[in-house]
């Protein structure tokens, strides 16, 4: 895995065979930022970023690469959570990301404050991946994502989300499906 752009780009990480995780591919972690340019910029904006089902740490070491003013990383398994720590430390961006050990169906229940970008990448066959853009903006008094965010939820072709009433657009890359809504 590498980093694709920005201040940390052409990093590479080894991902430990023992992984569970299905890390995003170079290719469609590419093509989605490219998408993501004509709804926020990273750099200049630099927003809070969520990101949900963390695993590898792959996007969230790409979203502090390419700018985000703070990343808070959420990922239950503790091997994960400890990889991306690591990583997180070796480039020295120790203030600039909060890794969360959490399961993220209950963390998303609470407040936890308002972020700009969240990405959400759980495994496809989660049985609640339907429910996760209402977790998302359910919340009205405290909501999870700000005025003009971006929520990506990346799923197989499973699922459909074009009925939702925050959803904007679905790009595809080989098997992967990246639902785009906003705020």
């Amino acid at each position: 895995m590498r980093i694709v752009a920005g201040k940390y780009r052409g990093r590479h990480f080894e991902v430990p065979r023992s992984f569970k995780a299905r890390p995003t591919t170079d290719f469609a972690k590419e093509n989605l930022f490219n998408v993501l340019r004509s709804y926020i910029d990273f750099a200049s904006d630099e927003p809070r970023a969520l990101d949900l089902f963390a695993g590898t740490g792959s996007i969230t070491l790409e979203l502090l690469s390419r700018g985000c003013a703070h990343v808070t990383s959420v990922e239950l398994d503790a091997q994960h959570c400890a990889f991306i720590r690591m990583f997180v430390q070796q480039l020295g961006a120790e203030a600039d990301v909060t890794v969360l050990r959490a399961d993220v169906l209950r963390l998303l229940r609470r407040a936890i404050g308002t972020y700009g970008f969240i990405f959400a990448d759980p495994p496809y066959a989660l049985p609640e991946l339907a429910t996760l853009p209402d977790l998302v903006f359910m919340n009205q008094a405290q909501p999870l994502l700000g005025d003009g965010g971006v929520f990506v939820l990346e799923h197989g072709k499973a699922h459909d989300f074009t009925a939702h009433p925050r959803f904007r657009e679905c790009r595809v890359y080989g098997s992967v499906h990246f639902s785009l809504f906003t705020a």
